[in-house]
């Protein structure tokens, strides 16, 4: 399986990875908005630090000033920020609740987490091109981390898994993420997205990808001593596609 065209992480990689979802794009917009925000106030409390270490300096200011309090000065020290807060808030909770939209799903992925690997599940009929759905039992899979001995030209170690996950590009999808054993995390940052998984507990999120392509993620929660051997790999189709893929997998089993 070489990667053709793939979103992963590279060595001494500062930035974002490509977003690939409306999700992440609204991530990494917020980001440099945040960050547009705290450059200016940074310039600010720089430069009125700057200024008062230089007005008050025993060669500008030898007689220390008396007055021990300004009702002026203290009501504009509390306003400019929480303005500044209201500012960083509105966007904030719009993301928020935005990440939590449920719409409904095109497809459900049901995923487990076990130490140290990933099972998935597909339930849903299959679509045919007439409308009619062709019903079975079931795809499931596991999907391990290939040993770096194993690897083949152009696979990334730690990232590559021997059955990567297969979802349909411009659908919307849900996933059900669980646990088998302990704590784990179901996490693709090109897809914005981080879920724990949850022994007992089915933790629900929606997704919908923008783009075709391969795309890499890892456990995001400390679950042992294997836990830097979890990857993701997902492979995101064209839906004829992905309902071929489905088909021959039920072909196989």
């Amino acid at each position: 399986m070489p990667i053709a065209s793939c979103d992963a992480p590279e060595a001494w990689q500062l930035s974002f990875q490509d977003p690939a979802s409306p999700m992440a794009i609204g991530m990494i917009s917020f980001h440099h908005y945040l960050m547009f925000i705290l450059i200016i106030v940074g310039v600010m409390v720089f430069y009125m630090l700057y200024k008062v270490i230089e007005l008050f300096s025993i060669e500008n200011n030898p007689k220390p000033q008396t007055f021990t309090h300004s009702p002026a000065l203290e009501i504009i020290w509390t306003i400019i920020p929480a303005v500044i807060l209201l500012v960083i808030a509105a966007p904030s909770f719009s993301l928020l609740y935005s990440l939590d939209e449920s719409i409904d799903p095109d497809m459900t992925l049901k995923i487990i987490g076990h130490q140290w690997y990933w099972s998935y599940e597909y339930s849903d009929p299959i679509q045919e091109g007439d409308g009619s759905e062709t019903l079975h039992d079931g795809i499931a899979f596991d999907s391990y981390m290939v040993a770096e001995s194993d690897l083949m030209m152009g696979q990334l170690r730690l990232l590559e898994v021997d059955n990567r996950v297969a979802l349909p590009v411009n659908r919307h999808i849900r996933l059900l993420v669980t646990s088998a054993d302990v704590l784990h995390s179901w996490a693709v940052p090109s897809f914005g997205i981080k879920v724990d998984a949850c022994p007992g507990r089915l933790s629900q999120a929606s997704l919908y990808i923008l783009r075709e392509g391969t795309y890499y993620g890892q456990c995001s929660e400390i679950c042992g001593a294997n836990h830097g051997f979890m990857p993701i790999a997902v492979n995101v189709k064209e839906p004829k596609e992905f309902i071929n893929w489905m088909k021959a997998s039920l072909d196989e089993e």
